[in-house]
């Protein structure tokens, strides 16, 4: 144990090491806001510079930009409805009415703490149970992977407002738009017609920003003459009745980004969507409607998203498995720097074990400062004339999309969806849904693949595999319920039994 708290004090007195983290962290804040721009890109940058640098000062910098990075997303998704990634559309649905509202400080002030305490519960996590989780994950199937994405198609429904068919309809468009592209499994084209351009697939980034960038911004056009929202920033720090009042939402919350991020492959943009799902569903009476501004849901995916930020280093470190893209590229950086991660990892290189924990958690700390500061500063982005904030949207837009692949195509792609967008809204269809199902598409795609495989190709052998095991069989009547759950007939029956019990 004293060795094991030497390495994990390493990075905290070290001033090198401090700064190194130091700057990751507000690196990746500001990365992680602007649409685009992914911290998963940011990460990959920042190891081409480190392969000559020692381990320790390669990992404190990407440590910073991965926690930094993931928080980062919040802020552009509540100033502008504009998610800065994935795993901040859910954020961005409730964040964004509160800005309208004048209360992006608050706002901001609260999904900071609450990140900053998800992500402390994702490395208590990482540091306690690493090894039981890290099993736990091992026992899911390809058929699992398929379950939680058919869970997370069916979720965009708790979405998309009044209309669930229409949620489903919008996560249906999106798994569409990801099939766009080479077969995973024979490299034929598939929605390609032939052209070149589209064997490559549709970037999500591209769709990402033009369904909520371009098409915010064209709504917009409907209200130039609205003045701007004056937003409140005389308090930015939450109340500690509103932390107190969430606490257990959070706790739970963490929880699901935990496990979550600890199965390879997911990450925290399903554990941000099942966590606000849980939120809306738990809630009984909501001080403001959910959709309008209801703090369980800025609370629920934001501490989410950053447990799963300890939760991803579980895998990874302890079986050499990626839990989500970013922890993809720092298994690469590991390798090259010389070192195996995996169930050896633990054994050989405990002080590389430990040194990830304290950073993460100095990161985690730098994350709090900095989140709190500089708010004044976002928050004038809402408050300038629509005139001028529209153009620059569609502006930082290309140029966020332009840069993924420097390939001009995608800027139209972002324009494209801009248009289908600005109709989904103006007709009452959630944009949100469309993008999970671009994540969601392909990995249900493979998985479906594998698991029919595993299958020798039997329909019923595949059938069976979802009854015949516990973890399928828990997620096949999780998926029934929720389904059935949605139907006219489940509506009838419990306002009967209400009417029984009443």
């Amino acid at each position: 144990m004293p060795e094991a708290l030497g390495n994990f004090a390493i990075v905290w007195l070290d001033p090198w090491l401090l700064f190194l983290t130091a700057a990751g962290t507000l690196a990746g804040i500001y990365v992680g806001a602007i649409p685009g721009l992914s911290v998963t890109m940011a990460a990959s940058i920042l190891i081409s510079f480190t392969f000559k640098w020692p381990v320790n000062d390669a990992l404190a910098l990407i440590a910073g930009v991965f926690v930094g990075g993931v928080y980062g997303g919040s802020r552009t998704a509540i100033l502008l409805n504009i998610p800065g990634a994935p795993s901040a559309i859910a954020t961005a649905l409730e964040g964004y009415p509160m800005a309208k509202r004048g209360e992006a400080g608050e706002a901001i002030g609260l999904t900071t703490v609450m990140s900053v305490f998800g992500g402390f519960v994702g490395i208590l996590a990482l540091a306690t149970i690493a090894p039981a989780i890290s099993s736990f994950a091992l026992k899911f199937q390809s058929r699992d992977y398929l379950l939680l994405g058919l869970i997370g198609i069916l979720l965009v429904g708790t979405l998309s407002g009044e209309s669930f068919a229409k949620g489903v309809f919008a996560g249906a468009l999106g798994v569409l738009i990801g099939m766009v592209g080479l077969d995973p499994m024979t490299a034929e084209g598939r929605f390609t017609f032939g052209t070149i351009t589209l064997m490559g697939g549709i970037p999500y980034v591209a769709a990402m920003i033009g369904f909520f960038g371009v098409a915010e911004a064209l709504v917009q056009l409907h209200t130039l003459d609205v003045p701007a929202i004056k937003q409140k920033i005389d308090r930015i720090v939450p109340r500690f009745s509103d932390i107190k009042r969430y606490f257990w939402l959070a706790i739970r919350a963490s929880g699901i980004g935990t496990i979550i991020g600890a199965l390879p492959g997911t990450g925290g943009d399903i554990a941000a969507l099942l966590a606000y799902d849980h939120a809306k569903r738990t809630t009984k009476n909501p001080k403001v409607p959910f959709g309008e501004g209801a703090k369980e849901g800025l609370v629920a995916p934001e501490t989410a998203n950053n447990a799963a930020v300890g939760g991803a280093f579980i895998p990874m470190l302890t079986l050499g498995i990626p839990g989500d893209a970013v922890t993809a590229v720092i298994i690469g950086a590991l390798f090259i720097h010389g070192l195996k991660p995996g169930p050896l990892l633990l054994t050989e290189t405990p002080h590389l074990f430990w040194f990830m924990v304290g950073s993460l958690t100095l990161a985690n700390l730098f994350l709090l400062v900095f989140g709190l500061t500089g708010i004044k500063v976002f928050t004038k982005i809402v408050e300038c004339p629509k005139a001028i904030l529209i153009p620059l949207i569609i502006v930082l837009s290309a140029v966020g999309t332009y840069a993924i692949q420097n390939n001009p195509v995608d800027i139209y792609w972002m324009l494209l969806f801009g248009v289908v967008g600005y109709f989904m809204k103006t007709y009452g269809f959630p944009v949100g849904p469309v993008i999970l199902g671009v994540i969601l598409g392909p990995m249900m795609d493979a998985n479906y693949r594998r698991a029919m495989i595993g299958a020798r190709g039997d329909v019923g052998t595949f059938l069976w595999d979802f009854l015949s095991h516990p973890i399928s069989l828990v997620l096949t009547v999780a998926f029934l319920t929720m389904l059935v759950s949605q139907t006219p007939l489940w509506r009838f029956a419990r306002s009967r039994l209400r009417h029984q019990n009443a």
